[in-house]
């Protein structure tokens, strides 16, 4: 009788513990709650990754500037090391899924086009200079830090770029950048940053350009 009192004694002593101990657990007093700060904070971050995700996928027409609640997110994205690993992880796909498996004609006619500006080389320290993005973009400010020649080479790109030579396919480089003022600097930019090889690059003409070129036709027809 005595035993099974005594029994029942410390089951109720273990299930008091063990109540205590739950609800000092669900009370932690080191357990914050969460503030409208950082409600917010998390609403901004995923509205800013919606955001991106639509330039991304080609889904946001007419888009001048990043929106300015996105500053800290984009700079975080681009300067923390999460726009480097999508990259690598992009590329090493390509290569490995797509390059490898091609086989050529050996008729000269495989080619592949890669844009110059953001994806051979970076502009990352110039918009670091315009907010990321957040700031119009201005041509002359542009044009004076492309005249430099020392955008840094993109290295997955230029990993890239090796491969594809490696394999025999000819690659063209476009630019939205005009070829009077900026060419040879882009040329320069270019070889200085491993892009060697390549068959041609192709630059934007300007209205001075066909002007030239209407003048000399008008010439030799007179």
């Amino acid at each position: 009788m005595i035993s099974s009192a005594m029994q029942r004694l410390k089951e109720a002593i273990v299930l008091l513990i063990f109540a205590i101990c739950s609800k000092a657990a669900n009370s932690n007093p080191y357990r914050r709650p969460i503030t409208d700060t950082q409600e917010s904070a998390g609403a901004t971050a995923a509205y800013c990754l919606s955001w991106r995700l639509a330039v991304e996928a080609n889904n946001l027409r007419a888009w001048r500037t990043v929106p300015i609640q996105c500053l800290r997110y984009i700079e975080g994205y681009m300067t923390l090391g999460q726009y480097e690993r999508d990259l690598n992880f992009i590329v090493e796909n390509i290569i490995n899924d797509y390059i490898e498996e091609i086989i050529l004609e050996n008729d000269g006619s495989d080619a592949w086009i890669l844009d110059v500006d953001d994806t051979c080389i970076s502009n990352l320290l110039y918009y670091k200079g315009k907010r990321f993005g957040c700031d119009p973009f201005d041509p002359m400010a542009f044009k004076t830090w492309a005249l430099k020649a020392e955008c840094s080479a993109v290295p997955a790109v230029l990993i890239l770029f090796n491969k594809l030579m490696e394999k025999g396919i000819k690659i063209f480089l476009i630019t939205g950048r005009d070829e009077i003022t900026l060419g040879q600097a882009t040329l320069d930019n270019l070889y200085n940053q491993g892009f060697i090889g390549y068959e041609r690059l192709i630059l934007r003409y300007t209205c001075l350009t066909y002007c030239l070129i209407f003048d000399k036709f008008r010439v030799d027809c007179i």
